[in-house]
């Protein structure tokens, strides 16, 4: 490629000139090609470790001047066709306008400005709002990556690293290239070259070590190997980097979602060296990530950018240290001593925000009051003119009505007053007016304000008409609601409010009943979304009640399983409303849809809210405090509970060993997770977890449960099965009480069914929220996260061994292939799917994945993949009708024609005697746009009934019933007949002949196979010349006529000589027989003289004209090789000009499948098993393959001698 001029003082070093002019010089860099020496082996290290873009670009051109020394390299190559493009251009468009000028400083002035205009006019369509932010030296790094590992322009290069790779014992010194797909190394040190290339998926382990042989390295482990990296220069980096990748690819293995670049990202002032779009994409990614999880905030929320500052603290009466975030929706700030202040100011509840006055004490303050009469002065900022800038731009594009027409910035450093302070809302004295008159019109609704749970709680509803109880745990609970009545005084309430470690010692101490609805919201961060989506229950609601779907059915079975024991969902009232709030989140989220335990928590959400407030809080729940928690294979529970067995063996290293030894912590604590102990221990107890969940997070449920454990430590050490250890935790949870709580007791059905005739002590469950925070409390949600990652690799992985394995069960009785052959070809199969999922494809990753499917049908590939799998795994090789009849099979496999065919389609292909049903089918229709599911009908009676789709509208969402019914169509038995098999006409059995010949190309038997298959041409010719003696009407038709002609079919008195053969064998008989439908006369290059042969006799009018043919074709002396070309060319093209088919010779099936039978060497072909797996090793090497391709010259041209 061209390249800006630049100076270059050594011209001969490490480089060897192989043209020259007395103006210009092409050069090729020492050690590429061939020979080279010990210099070259030199040179080639030195590239490699001082990455010198030669590596990548081994050709330059370079511009010299009789009077000068220095010289000016104006283009580069990466192969010898691509530099001698450019030479020759320069030679014809340059060489004879410079020979003309006097002056050398004119020459070099006009050659610069003339390579300088080619490159402006190349990138000129590059110039827009997408342009590459990369500077030059990363994507000479990029383009260095797709040439040596065979890359296509699709893999996005992140960063690259210097670093070296212990193969062995022995270090390589190389560049370690982390793109978004894979992970590749590439060292080459004295000619020993190494390459690897790990595709992320494929990761199982990533570890951060120091050992005595691996000094501060990276660990990356795999099913079958680990590699080893060390000497980073910023380890910690590297390792972030690697950790984000690898968790993009589990959640690609997970969801089936590619990843896609960030173009919203805000461009840098200016071109960052060596830093990627795609590392400052990453690298906002998890900033917005930790801003996101330490405010509770929604998944949309972009952070901005932050800065130190202070905060005045009015509780305090002092200045808190800390930093202020930014984003498009929230001011927040978070201390920078932990749990001293954090607090969260939505934008939508700002009204003024000013620059105060600075002073020495207070330096560069900013004022920020809120609808609720708050104020809060942040100092000591930075930067205070660029911040109030940044608020007024994200203020102006907050949406709220409240604000009518007038901006909430419009002058910094004024009050704005909402509409709301002077009269009432429009929207809501509409709705107000409008309220009596659509009254009667939102009781038809399935949710309206008219329902008891859309103004308040269960709990509420049916304690409003108890009488008040004056006793001492009713006086305790008004103690607590005074007392956090008064920490609103103090520290403000609502979404403003000022979040301390009082904070949290009140909410370990018990949230009051009638608090704890709005807290819940509160800490959760659900009352901001809430907030800001009015309608959106409601309107979902509507829209789901009534479909039918998987999860629905799910839902209506186990409501009465959720919370029976409580009176508030033993009657409809209950039911109905946690009815709505998970059918309509089933509806919002298809991808988690129903999990069992959702139905346990939701139903205490709907005690202390009402249904909006559950349904919201379910969805910060499933989407953001309990990621993967819920979807169809719980993998969070099961990260979190790899990730419990971690902190139990850290912490309580003794009762590990034993519980492993058990396998009890595995049992146990996915019921705990899920549920959040609310399945396991009394209702009343368990409540006060969850109050501490939503305020804390996960690391509460860790630390209750290995104070849990810890309690029991002695009781289970000395178990001996885990029965008796899941009995001894069973009964310590049935007897956490809360001694507090004014409800009357619930009774806990679990409890009743393990109470023993001793029951055990009681244990207070404020003591037990104590004792863990006091023995485990150093517990950090940034640690427990880390872990989580590591977890996820394992789970995720471990998933996908299961789902394999479980395909090749499923598979392994309805195909020949062996369980290691069929593990091989999964793997093959999922590649292809992953690599559609990483290059884009015709249908996107999300329009393959459906979760509602079988693992079996999980992974899926388009036509183009399938045919490159066909044409690697195919048993038979069948020249160039292959790809036809691949394309054709795919059709056919594709059965509900959405472009994609799963794994078990894939296998069934495979199989020979699908091919019958797509070659059949084409028999009838030549042309390549007809539907090949009509060709089932050659072979069953009524196969499609009840399973045809092709009526059913494209945007229809199919539900379950449409798989059962599929699935039970396919465990029905089909009846196989071949009566109405087409018979074959004589282009037909030419083009037949044509397939057999191709496929016994290379044999070891070919010789034999050749003298059979003339036998049995010859044989069949006599067969067809007899049957047009029982035809009814025996003139003669031309080509046009057969071709419109309606198949013929066998006489109903004709027996099938298939009952003597085993199906499979019969089955690729009858493919062979139908094969040549795929494809037209002259397809193929070159033919032979027994198809020529063939040819001719066809074309004889009389009888004597086929018993001649006969003892041409019959004598095998004729070899294929023989006949050139032309000679086929003639043989067809006299057939075509001087000679019309005769539509009267036709043979049958039962004749072809007799004829090949009496033929020892065909019938020994076909029943040979073949080598699939050496195919399939052939298939994993041609990546390698491509690769080396790759990195080679295009064309290596044999140098000009000058």
């Amino acid at each position: 490629m061209w390249i800006q001029p630049e100076e270059v003082l050594l011209a001969g070093a490490l480089w060897v000139s192989e043209r020259a002019n007395p103006f210009f010089i092409l050069q090729r860099r020492r050690g590429h090609g061939r020979g080279g020496g010990l210099s070259g082996l030199l040179v080639g290290t030195l590239d490699v470790v001082l990455d010198s873009s030669a590596r990548v670009a081994p050709y330059r051109i370079l511009l010299q001047t009789a009077d000068s020394q220095i010289f000016w390299n104006i283009a580069c190559g990466s192969s010898r066709k691509e530099i001698t493009e450019h030479w020759d251009w320069l030679e014809s468009n340059l060489l004879q306008t410079i020979s003309i000028f006097d002056n050398d400083e004119d020459i070099t002035t006009f050659v610069k400005g003339k390579i300088s205009g080619i490159i402006a006019e190349e990138n000129r369509p590059a110039d827009s709002e997408e342009q590459e932010e990369d500077s030059g030296k990363f994507r000479e790094a990029e383009l260095k990556m797709r040439r040596l590992f065979g890359m296509p322009d699709e893999e996005k290069l992140v960063n690259y690293y210097s670093c070296s790779y212990w193969k062995g014992r022995v270090p390589r010194q190389g560049w370690l290239y982390l793109s978004v797909n894979h992970l590749c190394f590439y060292s080459f040190l004295l000619g020993k070259e190494v390459t690897l290339v790990v595709p992320w998926t494929e990761v199982t382990q990533l570890d951060k070590n120091a050992t005595l042989l691996f000094p501060e390295s990276v660990r990356v482990s795999t099913r079958l190997t680990e590699h080893f990296f060390s000497m980073f220069l910023n380890i910690n980096d590297t390792f972030k980097l690697m950790e984000q990748l690898a968790n993009i690819a589990m959640r690609q293995l997970l969801d089936n979602e590619a990843f896609a670049a960030d173009r919203s990202l805000p461009k840098p002032c200016k071109t960052l060296k060596n830093v990627s779009a795609l590392k400052r994409d990453l690298d906002a990614r998890a900033k917005n990530e930790r801003y996101r999880a330490m405010f509770r905030l929604t998944q949309d929320e972009r952070l901005d950018g932050h800065t130190d500052c202070t905060l005045w603290t009015p509780f305090a009466k002092m200045h808190v240290v800390g930093q202020l975030f930014i984003s498009n929706n929230y001011i927040c700030f978070n201390s920078r001593e932990e749990d001293l202040c954090q607090l969260i100011i939505p934008l939508r509840e700002v009204t003024i925000v000013e620059k105060a006055d600075s002073s020495s004490v207070l330096p560069c303050p900013v004022s920020i009051s809120t609808k609720n009469k708050m104020n809060f002065l942040f100092a000591n900022l930075k930067d205070r003119d660029f911040l109030v800038q940044r608020i007024s731009d994200f203020l102006q594009r907050t949406p709220d009505s409240s604000w009518g027409d007038t901006s909430p910035l419009a002058l910094i450093g004024h009050s704005v007053r909402s509409d709301s302070d002077v009269c009432p809302c429009p929207q809501t004295s509409n709705i107000h007016s409008a309220s009596a008159g659509s009254e009667s019109i939102s009781r038809g609704r399935h949710y309206h304000p008219g329902l008891p749970t859309a103004s308040c709680g269960l709990l509420q509803l049916y304690h409003q008409d108890t009488p008040e109880d004056l006793g001492p745990k009713a006086m305790k609970e008004k103690m607590k609601e005074e007392s956090w009545n008064i920490h609103f005084s103090e520290f403000g309430r609502g979404v403003c409010m000022y979040r301390t470690s009082r904070t949290r010692d009140l909410v370990l101490n018990g949230i009051p009943e009638c608090l704890r609805g709005e807290l819940w919201l509160l800490f959760s961060g659900a009352q901001n979304e809430m907030a800001t989506h009015p309608g959106y229950y409601g309107d979902l609601v509507e829209q789901a009640m009534g479909l039918c779907s998987l999860a629905t059915e799910e839902i209506e079975r186990d409501l009465h399983r959720s919370m029976p024991e409580h009176r508030a969902f033993q009657n409809e009232t209950g039911i109905a409303a946690l009815r709505r709030v998970l059918t309509a989140y089933a509806h919002r989220n298809p991808g988690i849809g129903y999990c069992q335990a959702m139905n346990i928590v939701t139903s205490v959400l709907l005690l202390y809210c009402t249904e909006e407030q559950a349904f919201w809080l379910l969805v910060a729940l499933c989407e953001r405090m309990l990621p993967d928690y819920y979807n169809t294979r719980v993998v969070g529970a099961l990260v979190d509970q790899g990730v419990f067995e971690e902190l139990t063996r850290a912490f309580l290293p003794l009762l590990y060993e034993h519980m492993q030894q058990l396998g009890v912590i595995s049992t146990i604590s996915l019921s705990w997770f899920l549920t959040l102990f609310l399945s396991v221990m009394p209702f009343d107890s368990a409540v006060l977890l969850v109050d501490c969940f939503f305020y804390e997070g996960i690391k509460v449920i860790f630390q209750v449960a290995l104070a849990v454990l810890h309690d029991n430590m002695d009781a289970l050490l000395s178990c001996s099965d885990e029965g008796e250890a899941m009995t001894i935790l069973g009964r310590y949870l049935d007897n956490v009480v809360n001694k507090q709580t004014v409800a009357p007791p619930t009774p806990h059905l679990h409890a009743l069914l393990t109470s023993g005739d001793e029951p055990p002590p009681e244990i207070d469950v404020f003591d037990l929220i104590k004792s863990s925070y006091e023995k485990f409390g150093t517990l950090r949600s940034d640690v427990i996260e880390q872990m989580r990652f590591k977890q996820r690799l394992k789970v995720i992985q471990s998933l996908e061994d299961t789902a394999k394995r479980s395909v090749v069960r499923a598979v392994m009785t309805e195909s020949a292939f062996s369980i290691e052959e069929l593990e091989e070809l999964y793997c093959l199969f999922k590649s292809k799917h992953m690599t559609s999922c990483y290059w884009g494809s015709t249908s996107s990753a999300a329009e393959r994945h459906d979760p509602s499917l079988p693992y079996l049908e999980q992974y899926r590939i388009d036509s183009a993949q399938f045919t490159q799998l066909f044409i690697s795994l195919a048993p038979w090789v069948c020249g160039g009708h292959t790809p036809t009849l691949a394309a054709r099979l795919f059709r056919l496999l594709d059965q509900n024609q959405d472009g994609l065919v799963n794994f078990k389609e894939f296998i069934t292909g495979l199989i020979s005697s699908v091919c019958l049903f797509v070659c059949l089918f084409t028999a009838l229709c030549p042309e390549e746009a007809e539907s090949a599911l009509e060709a089932t009908h050659f072979f069953t009676d009524d196969l499609s009934k009840g399973t045809d789709t092709s009526c059913e509208p494209k945007d229809k969402v199919k539900d379950y019933r449409y798989y059962l019914r599929m699935w039970a169509t396919e465990k029905e038995p089909k009846k196989e007949t071949i009566k109405d098999l087409p018979r074959m006409n004589q282009e037909q059995f030419i083009e037949f002949c044509k397939t057999l010949y191709n496929m016994f190309s290379e044999d070891s038997s070919e010789q034999q196979l050749y003298h059979s298959i003339a036998t049995v041409a010859s044989l069949l010719l006599r067969i067809g010349e007899v049957g047009k003696k029982f035809s009814n009407n025996g003139g003669k038709k031309s080509v046009a006529a057969v071709e419109q002609a309606p198949p013929l079919s066998a006489p109903e008195g004709a027996e099938s000589p298939c009952g003597e053969l085993r199906p499979f064998y019969c089955d690729e008989l009858m493919s062979f027989f139908v094969l040549t439908v795929s494809f037209g006369p002259g397809s193929v290059g070159r033919e032979c003289q027994v198809i020529g042969a063939l040819a001719d006799a066809h074309l004889e009018d009389e009888d004597e004209a086929s018993v001649s043919s006969y003892s041409v074709v019959s004598s095998g002396s004729l070899r294929c090789e023989d006949v050139a070309d032309d000679d086929d060319a003639v043989l067809v093209g006299e057939r075509r000009r001087g000679s019309t088919l005769d539509a009267d010779w036709s043979i049958s099936f039962e004749q072809a499948l007799a004829s090949l039978l009496t033929e020892a060497p065909l019938v020994d072909f076909f029943e040979r098993k073949r080598d699939v797996r050496s195919k399939m090793a052939a298939c994993r090497a041609q990546r390698a393959v491509e690769r080396q391709t790759s990195s080679a010259s295009d064309h290596e041209l044999t140098p000009h001698t000058v």
